[in-house]
């Protein structure tokens, strides 16, 4: 965090389109310099996978975190959860708020709706996919079940706890109607329609997002570079965010090689420079809060939630007291 942060405004609005809620959780520090983000959780997540993402780019630019129809508390619209009718809700909000030039930012089967929406929006000049998915030689359930588990092994207990809040949030019924969709996509297919600067980036034991997917993906599509963090899995948008910011703007100020690793050290997040009991107590009561009012459908008080969780962050990691 630089030294002249400053805490982070957080609002949540509610789109519309026809029968279909998208969540906004708007997060801006003031900064004027930068384009805006647009980030994109996986499936059955919400976008408090991006706790520490969105304040890092924040200090860049504006950010806009989706929860989709029927991922993080919001209905289900009845429509069917494919790739296309995702990138629809978010065209949707890029028109609302008049977003001419966002860098979209995907990660698992978010990079899939970034893929549809930077193919019919050849405008956009740069996105990121993290954790793209999926490789098409391990396309079936069983498989994908294995590769996750795989890699979930490698991720923290305080990752696996926000995964199974969301994974209940969502429901299963709605989570196993999205799946076959997801399992379906080809994004190897539908890189190459869109015209921004790519980068995709995985973590070094991300086995959902294996390296030969990105090396299809990067031969198929126009212009992409591609980075790995070392001793990341596949939730590398989460426990090594410092890393993925560091890259992403690095990408879009175009000063990012074509290729590399980042050691782990530089890309995962520290612990706390003002850790104690009541910031964790804090922590935890703000998602417990979020959970709640995500649940009962309550959008003022996720609102308060978020806001909340977010001062604690800036409190615990900010320089000094």
């Amino acid at each position: 965090m630089p030294e002249d942060s400053r805490p982070a405004d957080v609002a949540v609005d509610t789109f519309r389109r026809g029968r279909s809620r998208t969540r906004v959780t708007r997060m801006s520090t003031g900064a004027r310099n930068g384009r805006p983000f647009v980030l994109i959780a996986g499936i059955g997540v919400a976008s408090t996978y991006f706790e520490f993402l969105a304040p890092l780019l924040a200090e860049r630019g504006d950010v806009y975190a989706l929860d989709l129809p029927g991922f993080g508390g919001v209905p289900a619209s009845g429509e069917s959860p494919t790739a296309a009718y995702f990138a629809d809700q978010v065209e949707g909000v890029l028109d609302h708020y008049g977003l001419e030039d966002p860098v979209l930012i995907g990660h698992s089967m978010g990079t899939q709706v970034v893929a549809e929406v930077l193919a019919r929006r050849p405008a956009l000049a740069h996105a990121v996919m993290v954790s793209p998915v999926v490789d098409e030689a391990e396309s079936t359930a069983i498989v994908q079940g294995v590769r996750f588990v795989q890699s979930t092994v490698r991720e923290s207990m305080h990752i696996a706890l926000l995964a199974v809040s969301a994974y209940l949030l969502c429901g299963f019924l709605y989570f196993f109607e999205a799946l076959p969709h997801m399992l379906r996509y080809r994004i190897s297919d539908r890189i190459g329609a869109g015209h921004a600067s790519l980068l995709l980036i995985r973590g070094e034991f991300d086995r959902p997002s294996p390296r030969r997917l990105h090396s299809r993906l990067v031969t198929r599509a126009r212009h992409a570079r591609r980075w790995e963090i070392e001793g990341a899995a596949h939730c590398v948008v989460n426990s090594h965010a410092v890393g993925v910011a560091r890259l992403v703007l690095r990408h879009i100020d175009d000063e990012l090689p074509a290729r590399g690793r980042m050691p782990a050290a530089q890309a995962a997040v520290p612990p706390a420079r003002h850790a104690d009991v009541t910031m964790v107590l804090g922590a935890m009561a703000s998602r417990l809060a979020e959970w709640i009012s995500a649940a009962r459908k309550d959008e003022t008080g996720v609102e308060r939630a978020k806001a909340r969780h977010a001062r604690v962050l800036w409190d615990a990691y900010r320089p000094g007291r």
